[in-house]
């Protein structure tokens, strides 16, 4: 992922997809499976770019 994000924004066609999405899914939460991304900027910065995404919605967003 970070090899690839060095050069790229996202992960299909320069922008925003499904691949984004799906890949999303597991790596924000990298940390709770003990992987630590600080030596992943790349990836960081994609996290970011995907959470800024339009209709963005966190997955804890309504729960109590």
């Amino acid at each position: 992922m970070e090899k690839h994000l060095e050069g790229n924004d996202f992960f299909v066609g320069g922008r925003y997809s499904l691949a984004d999405i799906a890949l999303y899914a597991y790596t924000h939460v990298a940390d709770e499976g003990g992987f630590d991304l600080d030596g992943f900027p790349a990836v960081l910065a994609w996290l970011e770019r995907v959470s800024s995404q339009p209709g963005y919605i966190p997955i804890t967003q309504g729960w109590t």
